[in-house]
């Protein structure tokens, strides 16, 4: 069943005609991969400012895995269908969209509802894709570029010249981290889980990659950064987040994106306070649509460009079709990629 649908094109209110119903991935309940299961789903709903998004290809994050167990519900009003971001082809937009219209190639950033045949995005949140990238590459791109521009350069306020730590630097947020923080002109260190990825986050521009597994990532920053580091961008949480402090220099900015590590954390109150450390964190979905807005303006301002060019280039590990959902889960929970893995339809 098809049915009809409102977009405006040249001024002029015209029709199309979307599926009612589509393919998606339903987390049938909390559990391992296994729970998620493809079936038969309404079309989400479209509000006036939204577009329809005909998706191509969906990226995956640690927080579709958290979702999936129960542990990182939907924010209230979101759909329960897993994904955040997508690439894909604008099938029709709301009255009262500005800026794009069907034919039109975005991607964009979602509070959920990526793993299906189409998907329902805020005008505000769509990009362009860049030049250069197939679908495939687009989709890995909002995610991880939100969350960088968002933690590293708006939270953080990481300069030119100034040194950023980024820990998990091969991760599919960590290895944007480590281009972003490089192409803005400063010295980015990482650290991984284990010698063999240590070279991936030089080849992405990290000036320095430290193994936690073997190496004393405290002790080698100490030497090698003798000044200290300014920004840290965090994805351990747990002891993780009070070893910075030791490695980072006066008036440094500490910036929390999860805790793989540990949800608790313990810290030196005085090196806290003689260092004039900063210590923050943030989600992005559930956010505002002006919030997330303005990162997406800052995006295209800044970043854009440099994806454009090809200087900045999201790196693809592993693809899966749609089918095959429960193999890209468990695939990601094993830890072995390397930049991003994505969903194919």
């Amino acid at each position: 069943m098809r049915e009809k649908v409102f977009f405006k094109h040249d001024s002029e209110c015209t029709t199309t005609y979307i599926p009612s119903k589509m393919r998606a991935v339903e987390i049938s309940k909390s559990g391992p991969p296994d729970v998620l299961q493809l079936v038969e789903r309404d079309l989400l709903p479209v509000g006036t400012h939204d577009v329809v998004i005909r998706v191509a290809a969906a990226g995956m994050n640690r927080a579709d895995l958290l979702q999936r167990r129960g542990m990182y519900p939907p924010p209230a009003g979101a759909t329960d269908i897993p994904g955040l971001e997508v690439s894909g082809i604008v099938e029709a937009v709301g009255p009262d969209v500005i800026g794009w219209k069907p034919g039109d190639k975005v991607c964009a950033l979602l509070p959920g509802g990526g793993y299906a045949e189409y998907a329902v995005a805020h005008q505000d949140l769509c990009l362009r894709v860049p030049q250069g990238l197939n679908m495939l590459e687009a989709a890995c791109i909002p995610e991880a570029c939100f969350t960088v521009w968002n933690n590293v350069f708006l939270r953080g306020g990481l300069k030119a010249g100034e040194t950023l730590l980024v820990h998990g630097g091969t991760s599919g947020i960590g290895h944007m981290a480590i281009q972003m923080g490089a192409q803005t002109g400063a010295a980015v260190y990482a650290t991984t889980s284990d010698n063999s990825k240590k070279h991936e986050c030089m080849r992405f521009g990290a000036k320095l990659a430290i193994s936690r597994k073997n190496e004393d990532y405290i002790e080698v920053l100490r030497k090698h950064v003798p000044g200290g580091i300014n920004v840290v961008l965090d994805i351990a949480g747990g002891e993780t987040l009070g070893r910075d402090f030791e490695c980072m220099a006066l008036d440094g900015r500490h910036v929390s994106i999860a805790h793989m590590e540990g949800k608790t954390a313990s810290f030196d109150v005085p090196t806290l306070m003689k260092k004039r450390l900063l210590v923050t964190g943030s989600t992005l979905r559930g956010r505002p649509i002006p919030e997330l807005a303005v990162i997406a303006h800052d995006l295209e301002k800044n970043i854009w460009p440099l994806i454009d060019a090809g200087i900045i280039r999201p790196h693809i590990d592993r693809s899966f079709p749609i089918t095959d959902v429960v193999g890209a889960h468990k695939y990601m929970e094993s830890s072995s990629h390397i930049g991003k893995i994505v969903l194919s339809l």
